[in-house]
């Protein structure tokens, strides 16, 4: 059996007297890759939002239930938020790099955290873009501004950036929905190779991503999960009504 590293209980979000997830039960493994899929507006973003706290952001918001990360409770009031997020890494849609170099880009939440020895950042720098499959684009401009890169360029340092403070958990809201179709390709090979180290969570619209990278899959309609099962098992053959019609196209 596999490690569970987030676990989540009967979690209910609420926007005012808005609610927008309902009851949701999920629990994400170590060492896989988690889709999950759904129209727009149906709370998956929302959800994993949750999991590293991004939603204490905005006003009005409460939460119920109960989120574990390794068997603690992230909404305890004791939560360094800081660290949990430094745990939990996350991935936006849109490509985010600071107006820096590369190399500062990617070092910059060690710098943050106090590290100020050169050979370590040195060490963190190459390791991460190694492992974000962009070394050898940028090794030799690293002193040049992340703003220069294409946009599939930016995306891999900007998850460099998150793995080089080591997170056990990589938060992805559609990471690939604002590239071309090489760039998506060369991150989608990336997932996979990051997958042996990382759990990954993964939002994302395309169905052909989810069905080609993600070990599980949970669907999500209007702000319940319908399903949550291997990936393999619900694309050839899902338990509801709901999930065949959304992955033949009838909705969504």
């Amino acid at each position: 059996m596999k490690k569970q590293v987030i676990t989540s209980r009967d979690v209910h979000l609420f926007y005012g007297d808005f609610e927008a997830l309902t009851g949701i039960d999920l629990a994400f493994n170590e060492h896989e890759i988690t889709a999950m899929i759904g129209p727009s507006g149906c709370g998956k973003s929302t959800y994993l939002r949750i999991l590293n706290r991004m939603n204490d952001l905005i006003p009005n918001v409460k939460i119920t239930g109960d989120i574990e990360l390794e068997g603690k409770n992230i909404y305890a009031p004791d939560t360094d938020v800081v660290q949990l997020r430094k745990q939990v890494g996350m991935v936006f849609q849109q490509p985010n790099p600071f107006p820096f170099s590369i190399y500062d880009n990617v070092v910059y939440g060690l710098r943050l955290a106090g590290i100020k020895d050169r050979a370590q950042l040195d060490e963190a720098a190459e390791t991460s873009l190694k492992a974000a499959a962009i070394w050898d684009e940028v090794k030799d401009k690293l002193h040049e501004s992340a703003l220069s890169l294409s946009g599939g360029q930016q995306q891999r340092v900007c998850i460099a950036r998150v793995l080089a403070v080591r997170p056990e958990v990589i938060l992805m809201d559609e990471p690939t929905s604002a590239l071309d179709p090489i760039s998506s390709t060369q991150i989608e090979n990336m997932l996979l190779e990051l997958r042996s180290q990382y759990t990954i969570i993964l939002v994302t619209h395309n169905m052909h991503q989810a069905s080609r990278i993600s070990d599980k899959t949970a669907f999500f309609l209007q702000g319940r999960v319908v399903e949550f099962d291997d990936t393999k098992k619900m694309f050839l053959n899902p338990k509801e009504k709901e999930t065949e019609d959304y992955l033949n196209g009838r909705f969504g």
